[in-house]
């Protein structure tokens, strides 16, 4: 059962079953209200208690069941809600660990609410481009006041329910380790006679300056979130439990709900919810794959990104040993990951003994033997295929059977590096991207050896250190670096034949990337994508490249790191000054290259980074090296800064629709470069076929 009836003397306890989260899918409901009407029937029950197995009272709506019938079907949650708030007989909700959206939402129509100290209360719509559509908008307010519901209906961020026991959202909060059965039972029955029963809807919402706190609440959620409409949406929403009775407020609430979720930001959200979800499921890895235990790490360089592969093992209690070539650039090392936790500290992200604490698993060394015992080395060494082959040959050496051998190449044959081993199962690519220890995305790269339970291993690692997990099979960059780097020639020609860094950056940022493509280059390092060009010149002359980045590099403009890149860089700041000589420099390149610059549009631009994306996207779909095409999305919402409200590169495209973007593409290909815009053939048949990479 869905929903379990219990009678704990003259009280009935039905108690929400759904793993893993107690989701109110239908079936769940469904059982829920036939107990409420069944306790309303028994004469010896005089009051209810609602609450959840295991490790929630409440997650909310059922994902399992978005975008299908099953999620309207009556009983709807509304009449649930409705159900529990009509009920004769006293209905308590005995709330504990989770409860949100939903959840929250039908704890707010039962006529009192105890809960366990540790609770986190939220209403997290907005994360999903909707707004709380069965009540929370107008019940809210009502117990926490303007200012508070507000707060938490815009940003959707948890509450501990200690932080809210003087509100009247709770009866009781009951103290830690109490029997939360027991506890509400008792509370129930000692509130089974008490009429008329409490009902929030009754309650009014009262403040002096509602109108200004409203207006000052839609200039921040403008101003920090461009691009999103359910924040004001919800502001709205809110708005109106103040200025409307309640009946017209949850009309209004519901319309607003209504155009929120056919909004294309709210399904791209939804889409990108999904997505992540699924990324950690591959087709031929079975969910009871036996993994390998992983309880000890080994990192091999301790430049910035061993470093910070480092600390995130760190941060997952995992001991590390990082293994440097020298002693002082092992120092080196070792002073910045104290100084990147230092930082942490003196912004209150982590407290001075939990900074012991991750220290205390940290040792460096000079000496191989010193990583032999570790369940997992992450290699991060200089990207060479020749420097990393070799240390996989010492590795190969001195590493014990079982243990898993990951390269952090972004975009080197995982294969080639295997082969010098003689494990090659043992062996796959780890991809952190920069700064590792703040990325979410992790790139899982699955060589043609790779055992099933490494790979398994991997994924369910990712999760450990609270990382984004997205398998790619091998290829020159895999899926991300793949793609930018049409991404980046696009960019290039765009600077001969007319744009200026500013000017692309701006537009695309215009569009929500995170960083345009010049900002990105001077953070990573200009002298890194040189490298990858120098590489490209030997494997692939007939790939056509800008030369405008390498003029850069011979500046000596290297980026952020040297102070001057695309920009100029002031001491201790990041932000971007553009540079009148680098300008005058893109000027003269395009006379030598004899061609008439040009007055290039924003559209024209966002078309030309973002499809080539997408043209490069239908590429590596179609080869298998990735899964899904929301495998594709999800790397870059997490490693690139791809806008979220627009749901990644894939879904993006099938929302402008592939005849369209079919058609940009042909057109870039008439023109000058028109190589690089030949079409995927899963693009044109997609397109042809009227249908799209989602489905």
């Amino acid at each position: 059962m869905t929903a379990q009836y219990q009678v704990h003397g003259a009280v009935a306890v039905i108690t929400l079953n759904n793993p893993p989260v107690n989701g109110m899918g239908l079936a769940t409901r469904t059982a829920a209200v036939a107990g409420i009407e069944r306790a309303l029937a028994d004469a010896a029950v005089t009051a209810i208690v609602i609450t959840g197995a295991g490790k929630a009272f409440s997650g909310g709506a059922d994902i399992r069941e978005f975008n299908s019938p099953k999620a309207l079907a009556e009983p709807s949650l509304h009449t649930f809600i409705a159900t529990a708030e009509g009920s004769t007989k006293p209905v308590v909700a005995a709330i504990h660990t989770i409860c949100m959206g939903g959840g929250l939402e039908l704890s707010l129509g039962c006529h009192y609410r105890v809960a366990l100290p540790g609770a986190r209360i939220a209403l997290p719509e907005v994360k999903l481009g909707l707004l709380p559509g069965a009540g929370g908008t107008q019940r809210l307010p009502r117990v926490l006041g303007l200012e508070q519901a507000l707060t938490m209906i815009v940003t959707g961020e948890p509450v501990l329910s200690e932080k809210l026991a003087d509100t009247p959202l709770f009866d009781r909060v009951f103290a830690p380790g109490a029997d939360l059965i027991a506890e509400a039972v008792a509370f129930a029955e000692g509130i089974a006679d008490i009429r008329p029963l409490p009902k929030v809807r009754d309650r009014t919402v009262d403040h002096p300056h509602a109108q200004a706190v409203l207006q000052t609440a839609r200039e921040q959620a403008a101003a920090k979130a461009p691009g999103y409409p359910a924040p004001l949406e919800c502001i709205a929403t809110v708005g109106a439990s103040v200025t409307m009775p309640f009946e017209d407020g949850m009309k209004f609430e519901r319309e607003r709900f209504m155009h929120l979720i056919q909004s294309t930001e709210s399904k791209a959200l939804r889409h990108a919810f999904f997505a992540e979800r699924v990324a950690g499921k591959v087709p031929d890895v079975p969910a009871d794959t036996l993994l390998r235990t992983i309880s000890s790490a080994a990192v091999i360089g301790a430049g910035m990104m061993g470093v910070g592969i480092a600390m995130n093992f760190l941060n997952a209690s995992i001991p590390v040993v990082i293994l440097e070539t020298s002693q002082p650039a092992l120092d080196q090392g070792l002073a910045a990951l104290r100084k990147l936790y230092d930082n942490a500290v003196a912004k209150g992200k982590l407290k001075p003994e939990q900074l012991q604490q991750r220290l205390a698993l940290v040792h460096g060394t000079l000496d191989h033997a010193d990583v032999a015992q570790a369940d997992i080395v992450v290699e991060a060494v200089f990207e060479d295929l020749a420097v990393k082959q070799a240390v996989f040959r010492a590795l190969d050496v001195v590493v014990k059977p079982g243990a898993i051998l990951a390269t952090n190449t972004s975009t080197l044959d995982v294969d080639a590096i295997a082969a010098v081993t003689g494990r090659p199962q043992d062996v796959l690519g780890l991809h952190f991207f920069s700064p590792a220890h703040v990325m979410k995305l992790l790139e899982i790269v699955r060589g043609q050896h790779t055992a099933i339970d490494v790979l398994a291993t991997a994924l369910a690692l990712s999760k450990k250190l609270r990382k984004t997990g997205v398998v790619a099979r091998v290829c020159d960059g895999f899926i991300g670096n793949r793609m930018i780097e049409q991404y980046s020639r696009q960019a290039g020609f765009l600077l001969e034949e007319g744009a200026l860094p500013a000017q692309v950056d701006a537009a695309v940022e215009r569009f929500g990337f995170a960083m345009g493509p010049f900002r990105m280059a001077d953070l990573a390092g200009n002298d890194i994508g040189q490298a990858i060009r120098q590489r490209r010149a030997v494997e692939r002359p007939d790939l056509a490249y800008s030369r405008t980045a390498d003029l850069l590099c011979a500046m000596g403009r290297l980026g952020q790191k040297t102070g001057a890149g695309w920009y100029d860089y002031r001491a201790g700041e990041r932000t971007p000054h553009p540079n009148a000589e680098v300008d005058a420099m893109i000027v003269a390149h395009s006379a030598q290259l004899g061609l008439e610059r040009r007055v290039i549009s924003d559209n024209e631009i966002v078309e030309r980074l973002v499809y080539a994306l997408v043209n490069e996207g239908a590429r590596i779909l179609a080869e298998g090296i990735a899964s899904r095409a929301s495998d594709i999305d999800m790397v870059y919402l997490t490693g690139y800064g791809f806008p979220p409200y627009r749901g990644g590169p894939m879904f993006y495209a099938d929302t402008v629709g592939l005849p369209a973007v079919l058609a940009a593409v042909e057109h870039y290909a008439a023109g000058r470069h028109g190589d690089a815009w030949t079409p995927a053939p899963l693009l044109v048949r997609l397109a042809a076929e009227g249908k799209t990479f989602s489905a």
